[in-house]
């Protein structure tokens, strides 16, 4: 096979990995003491609400074990 002489159409997409920008992006803002504390306000809220939830519905989805399980027979006189 042959190399072709004229460039290929968008062979900058080939060296883009290589391309280094001068342009330094501006510096992150901090955040404010109000978004900090509303930050752990909202993930204290969501772990509580987790916690919650097991401590309510673990009791309900366990099944009694000391108990035997009753059941209900039809009558036979219908």
């Amino acid at each position: 096979m042959f190399r072709r002489r004229e460039p290929v159409p968008f062979a900058f997409l080939a060296e883009a990995d290589r391309f280094r920008s001068n342009v330094t992006p501006p510096p992150r803002r901090r955040a404010s003491l109000g978004e900090l504390a509303g930050r752990w306000l909202l993930g204290l809220t969501l772990v509580a609400g987790v916690v919650g939830a097991l401590a309510v519905g673990t009791p309900a989805l366990s099944t009694p074990s000391d108990t035997p399980v009753q059941q209900s027979q039809a009558s036979p006189g219908h």
